[in-house]
């Protein structure tokens, strides 16, 4: 025999199921992120500007840092509230 709880119907989620939409835009944007930063550091280094070469890769490597490792900007988040003692 069934019981009111069994019958009762589960309501339908309501709002816009975002749980893949991170790694669905990782996945877009990452392969175009490394073709525009491939030619620009070819741009840099065959005209010889080893300084401007050296400051692009330095900030390239820290976008791609956000881009690739999952959680990263939580986890920094987290860290600096910590350690500013905010709970």
């Amino acid at each position: 025999m069934l019981t009111l709880m069994e019958m009762t119907p589960t309501p339908a989620p309501t709002g816009i199921d975002t749980g893949g939409l991170a790694d669905f835009l990782r996945a877009f944007f990452a392969p175009l992120f490394l073709v525009v930063v491939s030619v620009v550091a070819l741009f840099f280094l065959f005209t010889r500007e080893i300084t401007r070469f050296v400051q692009f890769l330095i900030l390239a490597v820290a976008i791609g840092v956000i881009f690739y490792v999952p959680n990263i900007i939580e986890v920094t988040a987290r860290a600096i509230a910590g350690a500013l003692g905010i709970r």
